[in-house]
């Protein structure tokens, strides 16, 4: 157990569900603090029971911390963050700032747990779209190494935070309505819409999004000879990210042997029965903690090939949940 906890981002989306998830499970500390901008300051929140007021995040916040969950844009990490290191914490960031940086630990608890024990200073936890997939990649890695993934995602506009939920939302009234709206998260109309751009544009045509999962993948599976050809689409469901992945193997799997290595992978659960239309969806998959995986079949243009359909809560095992499991393990280990 930590002597002091320290939430930072802590009235944001994901940092609420952070908060909920600490306050539903055994204590990780003796104490707890809350942090969020200025905007926020002495903001009430009750929490197991006690009452608490946000409290301002600033350099010298992190006196007397020993742990920091963080969930903050890249840019505010970046200036507050070293000082929560320099302060002796032990810092989980769910930010995108930190994660490729060589000596930044890059964590899925079930995949990967002894990078976060081993880890000085920063653990970050990986981008949303890519914890999910790979978290099915595992299994079938291990099994029989993967060497090429093909991924399409399908994005809740959730990823974008408060604004993004709010676009929809307004944008489909609008629609509706025969009026018009200004949007806030996106750069066009997400209602009735598909946009296929998550991020700003960089090498070779393709979005920061996309290549965060190539190089994260490569980080947290340990093998940089793996290839990854993604392409990310945000579309006008409020909740859960959803992937269609093709995976090649260096041996061939069958789609039983593939069921039952992800049956039996912690934080996997397989729906994939089609005579009562049973797969996953993001309409059935919000607010779980598991990855969701339906529609397995082998790949008709290659013999070493696997397809599926992959859904899970973005804001929760693809942010809040995975960097609560870290704080968990973290915990364990003290």
């Amino acid at each position: 157990m930590f002597g002091t906890l320290a939430v930072v981002g802590a009235t944001g989306a994901v940092g609420r569900i952070i908060i909920e998830l600490l306050e539903s499970r055994p204590d990780l500390a003796r104490k707890y603090r809350f942090l969020a901008s200025a905007r926020s300051v002495g903001q009430p929140l009750t929490f197991k029971g006690k009452p608490y007021a946000m409290e301002l995040l600033e350099p010298n916040a992190f006196a007397g911390v020993d742990l920091v969950i963080a969930s903050t844009p890249d840019e505010v990490a970046a200036e507050y963050l070293p000082a929560a290191v320099a302060a002796g914490c032990r810092v989980i960031d769910e930010s995108g700032f930190f994660r490729m940086k060589p000596d930044v630990a890059l964590v899925i608890p079930e995949i990967n747990p002894q990078a976060a024990l081993s880890a000085k200073g920063i653990i970050a936890s990986p981008n949303c779209s890519t914890t999910q997939m790979v978290m099915a990649l595992k299994p079938l890695h291990d099994a029989a190494r993967v060497k090429r993934v093909v991924v399409s995602t399908y994005q809740a506009v959730s990823g974008a935070g408060v604004t993004g939920t709010e676009d929809l939302v307004e944008s489909t009234k609008a629609a509706l309505g025969g009026g018009s709206y200004e949007q806030k998260a996106f750069k066009s109309p997400i209602a009735f819409n598909a946009i296929p751009q998550i991020g700003g544009f960089k090498d070779e045509g393709y979005t920061s999004e996309e290549l965060k999962m190539v190089y994260e993948t490569r980080k947290i599976l340990g093998d940089e000879s793996i290839q990854v050809c993604p392409t990310c689409v945000r579309i006008p469901v409020a909740n859960c990210h959803s992937e269609t992945i093709l995976v090649e193997t260096e041996k061939p799997l069958t789609v039983a042997e593939a069921r039952e290595l992800f049956d039996s992978f912690p934080g996997l659960k397989v729906v994939d029965d089609h005579a009562v239309n049973g797969y996953p969806m993001p309409s059935t998959s919000t607010g779980s903690d598991l990855v969701f995986i339906g529609r397995i079949r082998k790949d008709l243009s290659h013999p070493n090939g696997l397809t599926f359909w992959c859904v899970s809560d973005n804001l929760r095992k693809g942010a809040a949940t995975n960097a609560v499991q870290i704080a968990e393990l973290l915990a364990k280990h003290q």
